[in-house]
């Protein structure tokens, strides 16, 4: 076996050209599967990394559109928290959410957004970083204080000329403890800013437009209606997140009998559809380029039958002087499984090269598709094997005395 791969390469060198030709099309079909397969990969990986990783046991609730009656609607007040509660495994806590837009002033200074209004404790969960200040505490909650977190957009924008020392997000240091107008609908609050985040978006909540206020103080001076315009669930653990969405669609089936009687979003969710698109876009995609590399064997078949008639003398010699046509038969498969073998190797280093690139060009993380750089691999081998395996059959039923009288 090491003699004929040794003299395959010989007869390579022999013919360069012939080689190169027949190297052309595995590489290229090889290269195809393994750039497409890994700029899916790295693609991934970069919308993983901008939703982020800290919301994905987060699901956002909100009622949807009803073609019932309005008594049918589902409401988001606390009745249904304790409900799904109760009958959904897997949550941890049940997080009631109320938007509203408002005007932010400073002086002179505005900024327009939608307004949070949160308990105690959910901007720490849903993972939003504090440049300067403080969370809510249980107080602010309880009796309602006006105060208010700021994302960093609106801290730049209404403190511009504050003095950030210490390189964080939203100029915070001359912030915290400073006093806004929020305009709310027709009514004017003050709040005193106890919080400025910092970072990028991740999931649902932004730190660079978040503005969260105590719901207490929503319900009592605002609206003290008891729905919440959306519910935050909080999942257990990310895994369970998926199963979660199901059950809650299967509730409000049961409750109104229509599954979008509420919207169920989440992070976890969204990404396993996105990793079960692009997958199967990726397969099918590979699919299409694995057939250059049927072709390339069809290539390779053709100019192996021309070998075995060019080379008929050294056949007959060989068989004239005891070789078997098992022998005669592993010789030519043993070179056309080597010049697929030597494409595929060629075809996996510049695939991965190219992709490597292209993924530097869009700024991408370099994410290496394991599976279809093996799977390529091996099915250039295959085709080696296969579409060499009728030459070599033709070249072991070879007649000495017909192959030496041939030439």
């Amino acid at each position: 076996m090491i003699e004929d791969l040794l003299f395959a390469f010989r007869m390579f060198r022999r013919n360069k050209t012939r080689t190169f030709l027949s190297l052309l099309g595995v590489i290229i079909g090889v290269a195809s599967v393994i750039i497409i397969g890994t700029l899916g990969e790295s693609a991934t990986g970069n919308i993983k990394k901008s939703l982020g990783s800290s919301n994905l046991n987060m699901i956002q609730v909100s009622t949807g559109f009803m073609r019932r009656a309005r008594e049918n609607r589902i409401r988001l007040d606390e009745s249904f928290r304790s409900e799904i509660f109760g009958s959904v495994p897997g949550i941890k806590k049940i997080w009631p959410k109320n938007t509203i837009g408002a005007t932010l002033s400073n002086g002179d200074l505005d900024f327009t957004g939608n307004l949070y209004a949160v308990e105690y404790g959910f901007v720490e969960m849903a993972g939003l970083a504090l440049g300067k200040g403080r969370y809510f505490g249980v107080s602010d909650d309880v009796e309602g204080t006006q105060t208010i977190i700021l994302g960093s957009e609106a801290a730049n924008m209404l403190f511009p000329d504050s003095d950030d020392s210490n390189g964080s997000d939203g100029n915070a240091d001359n912030v915290i403890g400073a006093q806004i107008l929020v305009q709310a609908g027709d009514t004017l609050f003050g709040f005193k800013v106890i919080g400025v985040l910092t970072g990028t978006a991740s999931g649902f909540e932004s730190p660079e437009m978040g503005l969260y206020i105590p719901r207490g103080f929503y319900t009592k001076k605002i609206d003290p209606s008891p729905d919440a315009a959306q519910v935050v669930v909080e999942a257990m653990a990310p895994h369970l997140a998926t199963r979660i969405v199901d059950d809650l669609r299967s509730y409000a089936l049961a409750k109104t009998g229509d599954q979008y009687a509420l919207q169920v979003n989440s992070m976890q969710a969204m990404l396993e559809q996105f990793d079960e698109v692009t997958g199967t876009m990726s397969l099918l995609l590979s699919g299409i380029a694995a057939i250059s590399l049927l072709v390339g064997g069809i290539g390779i078949m053709n100019i192996m039958i021309v070998t075995v008639t060019e080379r008929k003398r050294e056949i007959g010699i060989r068989k004239a002087i005891g070789a078997s046509p098992a022998v005669i038969r592993t010789q030519f498969l043993v070179e056309s499984a080597a010049i697929t073998v030597l494409g595929g190797i060629l075809g996996l280093a510049f695939g991965l090269a190219l992709s490597a690139v292209i993924v530097a060009v869009l700024k991408w993380t370099f994410a290496i598709a394991l599976p279809a750089c093996v799977a390529a691999f091996l099915f250039s081998a295959f085709v080696g094997i296969f579409f060499g395996f009728y030459p070599a059959s033709r070249a072991a039923k070879l007649d000495p005395v017909e192959a030496l009288a041939a030439e």
